[in-house]
């Protein structure tokens, strides 16, 4: 049985959005390496659909390109449930059933309720397959429609599942432009190469009130990287962005810019509140740049934003490395909560490690679960408490001092079946029982006095015990102690 698609509502609700979308965008690299170099419409479009099967767990997926007369959409490729093209949906007119519609009001749709749809034209179909979810993208090239994208799944939907697919038909529509082109004989070969819209090109056309600058010359970029930029590109957009420079230098691209935060502007952003327009304006920019800026630093970058004077303009800075060269070694993180999980995707990504599905049978699993890592042949424990437990067969673990080459050097050892270092870990401080209980009581907030009174003891006792657990947990004050003591279990 397939694991569950990231872009779909998956049983591992601990993994933050920010994560499952990163590895969203892995999968999509993956189905867009496959198009480089192919001129045959049916073939593009079928890498495209057995993708979105392959990679995210879809139950079928189909594309239809948009015929010369502009009438129809002709069904050129189906993967999943469905592999045929020649069934009552091989041409689809133009504004008919939901694919026609997207194809005409070009606008992204996405449905986990499927069977109660009204333009379903078989809602016992949708049952009795167990269809629930359906997501629909029209793929365009300027204003132009070239076709559509459609796919099933048996789970709903995240709503983030359109932003994925915003990319992988960004990278579809320029593939199957060229190969259309071509069929139509109006250019000579290979001309994707030529058609391929630059980042520069892109950004001018969403930003088209901005003052746009180019330094540098123009790199190929992962699409992981282009769309941060172009992400950003539509936030700088929404906020009136007055100027823009994009600068390729030698090792990273960066996009500098300046949005003025005026009256008339924030109305438009944050409504009617003359009381602190401005500052609501700059924190409704950092809300919107949150995910941006996760996004970057797991790619090696970073995005940063410098209010201006009176906080009446902002001042954005991303940079983001071209590529961390050849993909590295690869892991599978699966920790119980959410913030490990984060943290040490981010991680894996700045150590240039390939995160992969916990399927992946060659990856390295990363995690704190004893049961995840008695089910895996190579795990890299994490220590997220220094008492706590490590089963038996662990040959490496890492905690929250380790660094990106630490990280990197380990899973490189696990995977080429090297010996690992184990770090010596020092014994971790025992406390009696009463010393146990006398820091419960300190943690709840209660005085010497009132923790005497609580177990009959006297005040002296209790300052007694407080100064050994003091030395125990090499705290220099009793605010350091109540933290060490939870670190190590104690409390």
């Amino acid at each position: 049985m397939r694991a569950a698609p990231a872009g779909v509502d998956s049983p591992s609700p601990e993994v933050p959005n920010q994560a499952r979308l990163l590895l969203d965008l892995q999968r999509v690299n993956k189905i867009a390496q496959r198009l480089s170099g192919c001129l045959e419409i049916e073939t593009i479009a079928r890498f495209v659909t057995d993708g979105l099967v392959n990679q995210f767990g879809c139950a079928f997926a189909r594309i239809w390109v948009v015929e010369p007369d502009q009438n129809f959409l002709r069904l050129v490729a189906s993967s999943g449930l469905y592999t045929h093209t020649n069934g009552s949906f091989a041409r689809v007119p133009m504004g008919a059933y939901k694919v026609g519609k997207i194809a005409q009001n070009r606008v992204p749709f996405l449905s986990n309720r499927l069977a109660e749809e009204a333009w379903v034209k078989d809602r016992d179909w949708a049952i009795a397959n167990n269809i629930q979810g359906f997501a629909g993208y029209p793929l365009m090239t300027g204003d132009r429609v070239i076709g559509v994208l459609a796919t099933f799944s048996h789970s709903p939907m995240a709503s983030e599942f359109l932003e994925v697919l915003q990319v992988l038909c960004m990278t579809a529509t320029i593939a199957l432009d060229a190969a259309l082109q071509v069929d139509a004989g109006a250019i000579g070969p290979k001309p994707h190469l030529a058609l391929r819209p630059t980042l520069s090109d892109q950004l001018a056309g969403l930003l088209t009130s901005t003052t746009m600058a180019l330094v540098g010359t123009e790199t190929p970029l992962l699409d992981s990287v282009s769309y941060i930029f172009l992400r950003l590109g539509e936030v700088l957009n929404d906020f009136h962005c007055d100027y823009a420079r994009l600068v390729y230098g030698a090792t990273e691209v960066t996009l500098e810019a300046i949005v003025a935060i005026l009256p008339q502007r924030t109305q438009e952003i944050v409504g009617d509140n003359p009381a602190g327009q401005a500052r609501e304006a700059v924190a409704h920019w950092r809300s919107r740049c949150h995910q941006l800026r996760f996004m970057a630093t797991c790619l090696g970058g970073n995005l940063q934003t410098q209010p201006g004077p009176q906080q009446q303009m902002v001042q954005i800075l991303l940079q983001v490395p071209y590529s961390y060269g050849d993909p590295g070694e690869k892991v599978s993180i699966q920790c119980r909560e959410a913030l490990v999980q984060t943290a040490l995707t981010c991680l894996a990504y700045r150590a240039g490690l390939t995160i992969c599905d916990p399927s992946e049978p060659e990856a390295v699993v990363i995690t704190n679960s004893e049961t995840v890592a008695r089910a895996a042949p190579r795990v890299l424990w994490v220590r997220v408490q220094a008492s706590g437990p490590c089963p038996a067969q662990i040959t490496a673990t890492i905690d929250w001092t380790v660094d990106v080459d630490r990280l990197r050097q380990l899973v490189r050892s696990l995977h080429s079946g090297q010996p690992v270092e184990m770090p010596l870990v020092p014994d971790s401080p025992r406390p009696s029982e009463r010393e146990r209980e006398i820091m419960a009581l300190l943690a709840q907030g209660l005085r010497d006095r009132d923790i005497a009174n609580r177990l009959y003891i006297s005040e002296s006792t209790v300052k007694f015990h407080i100064n050994n657990s003091l030395a125990k947990l090499q705290a220099k004050n009793r605010y350091q102690a109540v933290y060490q003591a939870a670190v190590h279990g104690w409390i």
